[in-house]
C-alpha cells in the first residue's frame, strides 16, 4: 500500500515539472518564433528617436542660424532686408533727404551802384519829345542800390541839372544782379523857350552815395548819337526809378 502512493507521488511531481517546463518555454516564445530577452535588456523605441536638436520641428540652439532671424543690434542683414526695405530686426528704410536749395545770384552785402559795376544805355525818345531815358544794369555779383538821381554832364558842361523833384519814389531803387533801373533827362524846352542851347557829343554819368552828397566810385560814359543831342537850360533829370514807366512818365 506504501510503494503504491510512493508512486502515485512520483508521478503528480513529474507531471508537475512538465507543466512548468511547458509554460516556460510559452513564456521565452513570443509565438513567432523570436525569443523574447526580456524587459530590461529590450531597447525602448524612444531611444531610437532622432535627438531632440536634430528634429526638424526643434527650436534652433542659441547661437546658430536655425531659422532665427539676426538681432538688429548685430548689424546682419536678414531675409526681409535686402534692398533696405525694412529687416527682420525691426530696421526702417532711411529717409529721402530734400536737395540743398540753390545759392541765389546775389551774395553778400548789396553795394552803391557805380559805374564800375553796372552798364549804363543813353536812348532819346521820341516820346515825350525832348526826353533821353537812361537805363543802368547791374552787371556785379552783387545787389546794389541805386541812391537819388543821376548827376549828367553833358560835353564840357560844368553845372548838374536840376532833379524834378516830385519825381522821388517811396523807396530806394535796389537791383539785383542782371536788373536794370530806369532815370529820364527832359533835354530842351518842348516850346522853344529854353536858352543857351547847344549840341552835346558825350555825356558821363555820376551815381550818388547814401548821403546824396557829391558822386561815389566810377562814373559812366554811355555813347550817344552821332549827330549829338541838342540840349539847353531847362535841362533836368528824374530821380532812379524802380520801372521804365515811371521813368518817362515825368
Amino acid at each position: 500500500m506504501s510503494s503504491l502512493r510512493t508512486s502515485r507521488t512520483r508521478l503528480v511531481a513529474a507531471a508537475a515539472t512538465a507543466v512548468l517546463a511547458t509554460l516556460s518555454l510559452s513564456a521565452c516564445n513570443d509565438g513567432t518564433g523570436t525569443q523574447d530577452e526580456g524587459i530590461g535588456s529590450s531597447t525602448s523605441p524612444s531611444s531610437a528617436a532622432p535627438s531632440a536638436t536634430t528634429a526638424p520641428d526643434s527650436p534652433a540652439p542659441s547661437g546658430s542660424s536655425g531659422g532665427k532671424a539676426p538681432s538688429a543690434a548685430t548689424g546682419s542683414s536678414g531675409a526681409g532686408s535686402a534692398g533696405g526695405s525694412g529687416s527682420a530686426g525691426g530696421t526702417t528704410a532711411p529717409e529721402a533727404r530734400t536737395p540743398a536749395p540753390k545759392a541765389p545770384a546775389s551774395s553778400g552785402k548789396p553795394v552803391t551802384c557805380e559805374g564800375s559795376t553796372t552798364k549804363t544805355v543813353a536812348a532819346p525818345l521820341t516820346r515825350p519829345v525832348n526826353h533821353m531815358l537812361l537805363t543802368v544794369t547791374n552787371t556785379g555779383s552783387k545787389s546794389c542800390y541805386l541812391y537819388g538821381y543821376p548827376a549828367v554832364r553833358f560835353g564840357e558842361a560844368q553845372a548838374v541839372p536840376p532833379v524834378i523833384e516830385g519825381s522821388q519814389p517811396q523807396a530806394v531803387v535796389t537791383l539785383k544782379p542782371g536788373e536794370s533801373g530806369y532815370a529820364s533827362v527832359n533835354l530842351s524846352a518842348t516850346d522853344g523857350s529854353g536858352a543857351n542851347g547847344y549840341t552835346a557829343k558825350s555825356l558821363t554819368v555820376y551815381f550818388q552815395g547814401r548821403s546824396g552828397n557829391g558822386s561815389v566810385g566810377a562814373g559812366a560814359h554811355p555813347s550817344l548819337p552821332a549827330t549829338g543831342l541838342y540840349v539847353d537850360d531847362s535841362l533836368k533829370v528824374t530821380y532812379w526809378q524802380q520801372s521804365m514807366d515811371d521813368a518817362v512818365s515825368w
